[in-house]
């Protein structure tokens, strides 16, 4: 039980190099899924089998044994593995928790200052234009969705590469990016291994809105020379936006020059990444096997040291 507890919390140490694969081997759109997607699970498997532990660690101790009624020892490991497993678990939750709800607040304020700055300028449908000397530009999430630019940023394209840059934007609203980089964060505060994997999955949402923006706009170069452009005033003048939250996507983030290099190639072929998926789908599908099997037989054995069941 114990080892098979392990597998939830050995198995993301091996999607972040997954994840870069994906990236290069799928669709952006696809990969985006996959990788947010398997992140998600890894992420749950993990705490599962920590609480497994927790909750193993729990029913050694005599109060808690009495308060779930057992009336038999719990047929466990030894407990010089288990108790320093079940401790181990209780410090890695706490930091999890702890280090989510000072994120969840970061990011509120976040999203609230952003919110107001967006409401506070001229706007055209969706389109809020910010007086700043900063050139940036984001998708910012909320109802309705708003693409926030600032006037630096508007000086700094001609018309043809505004048209792509908030066509750019808009696809991260029309495709609900910030809901993956939401979960790509979630997933990061669930287990140490999954940080990385944050910044691919950002790198998919902006590949995958770069795709959408040149076939919006019809011309591949056109968009790549936006997003360079874009992304060159925005580091010159280190216009990264102090209010703006995490989950809101941007033009100017992630590697650039990667970028523009992948909309100057060919598109990927179809069947080109069939073998990384089946790898996530592997590592995703071994991971929630294993957590669930280990509940399983947590549950059984605390059913059987409650006298409801044998052995």
């Amino acid at each position: 039980m114990t080892a098979l507890l392990l597998l939830p919390l050995l198995l993301p140490l091996a999607l972040p190099p997954l994840a870069r694969r994906a990236l290069d081997r799928l669709a952006p759109v696809a990969a985006l899924w996959a990788v947010t997607g398997c992140a998600v699970v890894l992420a749950g498997s993990s705490l599962a089998a920590l609480g497994s532990f927790v909750l193993i660690g729990l029913f050694k101790v005599p109060l808690f044994a009495a308060l779930g009624e057992l009336i038999h020892p719990l047929r466990t490991a030894s407990d010089l593995v288990v108790l320093p497993a079940a401790a181990t678990s209780v410090g890695a939750l706490a930091v999890c928790g702890w280090t989510l709800v000072r994120s969840v607040l970061r990011q509120s304020r976040a999203f609230r200052a952003a919110r107001t700055e967006a409401g506070s300028g001229p706007s055209a449908g969706d389109l809020c234009v910010v007086d700043s000397p900063r050139p940036d530009a984001y998708a910012l999430p909320g109802r309705p969705h708003r693409i926030v630019v600032t006037t630096a940023m508007l000086r700094s394209l001609d018309g043809p590469e505004r048209e792509a840059l908030f066509a750019h934007e808009r696809a991260h609203n029309d495709g609900h990016h910030h809901y993956f980089l939401a979960a790509a964060e979630l997933a990061a505060h669930c287990h140490p291994a999954l940080r990385p994997v944050r910044g691919t999955i950002r790198l998919a949402a902006e590949r995958a809105a770069d795709e959408a923006a040149a076939a919006s706009v019809g011309d591949r170069r056109l968009t790549a020379r936006a997003i360079a452009r874009a992304a060159l005033a925005g580091q010159s003048a280190r216009s990264a936006h102090p209010g703006r939250p995490d989950f809101a996507p941007a033009a100017t983030t992630g590697p650039v020059p990667q970028r523009v290099q992948a909309l100057l190639a060919a598109p990927l072929a179809p069947r080109t990444g069939r073998a990384i998926a089946a790898l996530l789908i592997a590592c995703t599908a071994l991971s929630c096997a294993a957590s669930v099997t280990g509940l399983a037989d947590v549950h059984h054995r605390v059913e059987v040291a409650q006298g409801d069941e044998r052995p």
